[in-house]
């Protein structure tokens, strides 16, 4: 059965050894700034008491933005429960919606949000490339060989 526990000590961890194992790094850029992800909200979803995704967000003034999401079991929901967690935050804390930033490589990332009705907002051509002084670890190609250059930014309302 899946359980999604908010983010805490007891999986700091185990949260901070994925981010790098997915992200290359625990630090994220995202619209021009970089972010320490180790520090950020989220919450845990659990099969049987086995650690299987992570989603970690921040909230700023009207808007909550998904800095990071990731599912080690695919197709079993965990993507989509996680995204569920946040909009009841982000809905209590009184945003008026939830961005989320992918690169152009992204297309798997691309394709999941929109099914759940994420909305494309904007294309920041060359942030990735602009991003490389903050964070240099960002690779040049990405997912399918695609090279990585721009950001591409879903929202949804809440």
């Amino acid at each position: 059965m899946l359980d999604i526990q908010p983010l805490n000590d007891d999986h700091h961890i185990w949260a901070r050894q994925l981010i790098h194992d997915e992200w290359g790094s625990t630090r994220m850029i995202s619209r021009g700034r970089l972010h320490d992800m180790t520090t950020l909200p989220g919450f845990v979803a659990l099969i049987d008491d086995q650690r299987l995704g992570l989603v970690t967000y921040r909230l700023d003034g009207d808007e909550c933005e998904i800095m990071s999401l990731d599912s080690r079991a695919e197709g079993q929901g965990i993507g989509s429960a996680l995204l569920k967690a946040v909009q009841q935050v982000a809905r209590a804390a009184g945003c008026r919606r939830l961005v989320l930033i992918t690169t152009n490589d992204n297309t798997h990332a691309l394709r999941f949000y929109q099914r759940r009705g994420w909305r494309l907002a904007a294309l920041h051509v060359g942030a990735v490339d602009d991003g490389r002084r903050l964070k240099p670890e960002i690779p040049l190609i990405g997912h399918d060989d695609i090279p990585i250059h721009d950001e591409i930014e879903l929202e949804m309302q809440v």
